[in-house]
């Protein structure tokens, strides 16, 4: 097959495309991914390509009461999400023991979640992980909120909180109500759970 001059422009030119995009979330949180917007194009975009989930698995996007769905504790009773955090607003951050950036982030979790105490926003920690893999990790770097634990897979917790292609670490807001408010695709940087919360 032949291949002229405006064609070879044409996929130079989409590439070049395709590159600048890529410049903008990947290596870090970049210019767009470190913005709201940005975070919400990334989702969508993500959303968009990613294969449909199970029947009976319900994707949230922002604004959406969460469907109910049950996760076990780590340590403790099955929990029903979104009801077992009614009342207060909760930080859900879904982690793994072997995702590099999500170990960085933890002690600013812990952090954030001491300081809001027994009134403020309640922080959940959602492993997508192995049980006994997560307990050797928290032996080692130990967390003070609460932490539950589910396979990875097309229907686990993070695809039903909005994140069907499995980036991690994912963390969503939800409102006292169960409606989930915020997504964020990616890791904190020191400081920055205070502002994301913040209405």
């Amino acid at each position: 097959m032949k291949v002229g001059p405006l064609t070879v422009v044409a996929i130079a030119v989409v590439a070049g495309g395709l590159g600048v995009l890529a410049s903008l979330f990947v290596g870090g949180p970049g210019p767009l991914l470190g913005t709201e917007a940005g975070q919400r194009l990334y989702a969508d975009t993500l959303s968009a390509t990613a294969p449909a989930p199970p029947e009976g698995v319900t994707v949230a996007r922002r604004g959406d009461v969460i469907a109910p769905f049950d996760i076990a504790g780590l340590d403790g009773p099955t929990l029903q999400m979104p009801n077992a955090y009614a009342g207060r607003p909760v930080l859900v951050n879904l982690w793994a023991s072997w995702c590099g950036p999500c170990i960085e982030e933890m002690p600013e979790l812990d952090r954030f979640a001491r300081e809001q105490g027994g009134t403020g926003v309640q922080v959940l920690g959602i492993a997508l992980d192995d049980a006994e893999a997560v307990r050797a990790f928290l032996e080692r770097i130990p967390v003070n909120y609460a932490i539950a634990l589910n396979a990875p897979g097309p229907a686990d917790a993070g695809v039903r909180l909005g994140n069907p292609r499995g980036v991690l670490p994912y963390t969503v807001l939800l409102s006292p109500d169960g409606r989930m408010l915020k997504q964020r695709i990616g890791p904190f940087a020191h400081g920055e759970i205070d502002d994301w919360v913040a209405p």
